[in-house]
């Protein structure tokens, strides 16, 4: 039995308008994706800046940037307070470096995640006032991440004026600030919700510039918007597709040698990058050093211009990413077993005081992902537990612990990722709150995940020319995922067991007259479900291996074959 339920897409007529237009894979990948007319399609496929909007219709906007362009008149000190992820790293390196191009000075603060926490904190904005700053801005955080909700500092210093320019959900109650710049303001007019936090800092940046007339002084920039809505798992549709197929253009041909190190000891062509190689790449890496020590080296490595210092930069975070992928492994085979010793719950819920408070929202995306469940991992301590949500699609998780927030010290987050902090006397009152809510909710959910197929193909059919025809709707991602195709009634010829105590599965694959080699990530336990002719659902890829670049199926499901069916059950 297939593990997902394999949900079909039907197929197009043959008189649909893109059929006129474009081959009956492409015209059919576009429809799948919402995409119904020509001018869509065009813009879609194309680098088109049409689905992009004036910075100017955020609101906010307007008055931020009339703040910062009278500190740059003023020569004021200006610090940019950003997050310790990849998108709040990326939007510290643009914002600074984006101001000091127009002759600002700037300080760029990160705080240590594990000393700090996220959001803005009143050590923090007092060391920066006895700096001499008078104007923050903050990067992907502030909306719902300041003490007490405003940003005080001691009476005998200077109050810094604040700009927040963030994307997560704001609170009921929103902090004090000079000017709040965020498209999910309950008032906010701004067509594209989903930018990412270098998304919204990006535009903050392009409405200065535009005010000054050197608006195309900006697609240098393009690349740190790309790394941060691609580590962020912002939907690739919208604004966002176009900002990041454009910064993707950029990075494959990158200045930033910090970015070209990393990338050569990770063995990434950024010739080739893709949004795959940010996602699974690039995007851990510089979000290990947050995770295990201070974000500050990754913020160092997209900003230095010495070689040599890059160099020593990037292998300390490649070793960082090995300590984070091992702290993960041992937390994740821990919850595992808590979670299995609890029966079957709504919300899978593990905490231990010896998580590392870097790798438990990976922990919990692992248990979300597996289970199709919404999962919190929490490091506990004596007095304060600290805690990361993932969730699914079905249930926001955000929202959910917004209605725990009486039992909170800080929390925020989106739809599908949270994190939060609480007295430790508080923990199992506010689990046992969120399993009800989540009750509520997903009750009549079906606990097994849907796969989307966008099309039932021979595997005879799966040639180079189709994946260069598919290739046209790249980049892949959230909101865009790479097509999916079921081929039934596929010949296995070979299949063995690879990887770590064979997690994985490698298999040669026939039909016609054509051998296929295939691997299914994940899927070692399920060898014995392999029988000689099966349905298989797959991504087609282009597998590189010693400079040969050769097509290779890569295994999302499958079952014995049963083509007489439809619904592939």
């Amino acid at each position: 039995m297939n593990q997902r339920y394999w949900n079909i897409y039907p197929p197009i007529s043959a008189e649909h308008t893109l059929r006129k237009y474009y081959p009956p894979l492409l015209a059919q990948l576009l429809h799948n994706r919402g995409i119904t007319d020509l001018a869509q399609a065009e813009a879609f496929i194309g680098l088109s800046s049409s689905g992009t909007y004036d910075p100017w219709n955020m609101n906010g906007i307007a008055k931020a940037v009339q703040r910062i362009q009278q500190a740059l008149l003023r020569g004021e000190l200006i610090a940019v307070y950003g997050d310790f992820d990849v998108d709040g790293i990326s939007a510290t390196v643009l914002l600074t470096k984006g101001i000091e191009r127009l002759g600002g000075k700037v300080l760029p603060y990160i705080p240590h995640r594990f000393l700090e926490g996220h959001g803005l904190n009143h050590t923090a904005v007092n060391m920066l006032a006895l700096s001499g700053v008078s104007l923050i801005i903050s990067a992907d955080c502030g909306i719902n991440g300041i003490e007490e909700g405003e940003c005080p500092t001691k009476p005998y210093h200077p109050q810094p004026d604040l700009i927040i320019t963030d994307h997560h959900f704001p609170p009921s109650v929103l902090p004090k600030a000079h000017a709040m710049v965020n498209p999910k303001l309950h008032d906010s007019n701004y067509p594209h919700k989903d930018l990412s936090g270098v998304g919204v800092a990006y535009k903050l940046l392009q409405a200065l510039y535009n005010g000054l007339g050197r608006e195309n002084e900006l697609d240098q920039y393009l690349e740190m918007v790309a790394l941060g809505t691609v580590a962020d798992m912002m939907p690739l549709v919208g604004e966002n597709r176009y900002l990041v197929k454009s910064g993707i253009q950029h990075l494959r041909d990158t200045k930033n040698i910090g970015l070209a190190e990393l990338a050569s000891l990770s063995s990434i062509d950024l010739k080739k990058l893709d949004a795959q190689n940010i996602s699974f790449g690039l995007a851990p890496r510089l979000n290990a050093a947050g995770r295990i020590s201070h974000a500050n080296s990754a913020f160092e490595l997209l900003t230095t211009t010495s070689s040599e210092r890059a160099r020593t930069l990037a292998q300390e975070i490649i070793e960082q990413n090995g300590e984070r992928q091992r702290l993960t492994s041992s937390a994740l085979a821990h919850a595992k077993e808590q979670i299995m010793s609890e029966g079957e719950r709504a919300v899978l819920f593990a905490h231990d005081s010896n998580y590392s408070r870097g790798i438990i929202g990976l922990v919990a995306g692992k248990l979300c992902d597996e289970h199709n469940i919404p999962a919190v991992v929490v490091q506990t301590n004596d007095d304060i537990c600290y805690g990361s949500a993932r969730s699914i699609p079905e249930f926001n998780i955000t929202e959910a612990i917004a209605n725990c927030s009486d039992l909170l010290t800080r929390y925020g987050g989106h739809d599908q990722a949270a994190g939060f902090s609480l007295p430790t006397k508080n923990l199992f009152v506010f689990r046992n709150r969120l399993e009800h809510i989540a009750l509520g909710k997903l009750e009549k959910l079906a606990r097994r995940q849907q796969l989307d197929i966008d099309m039932v193909v021979p595997l005879s059919k799966m040639n180079h020319e189709v994946h260069s025809k598919m290739e046209r709707l790249a980049p892949f991602g959230i909101g865009n995922q790479t097509p999916v195709f079921l081929s039934r009634g596929v010949q296995i010829t070979d299949c063995r067991s690879m990887g770590i105590n064979g997690s994985h599965l490698r298999l040669k694959l026939k039909q016609g007259a054509y051998y296929w080699d295939a691997v299914a990530f994940g899927m070692g336990e399920r060898i014995d479900e392999v029988h000689a002719l099966m349905d298989i659902v797959y991504n087609l890829e282009l597998n590189e291996w010693n400079g040969e670049s050769k097509l290779r199926i890569n295994l999302l499901d499958f079952a014995r074959d049963n083509s007489h069916e439809q619904n592939g059950e």
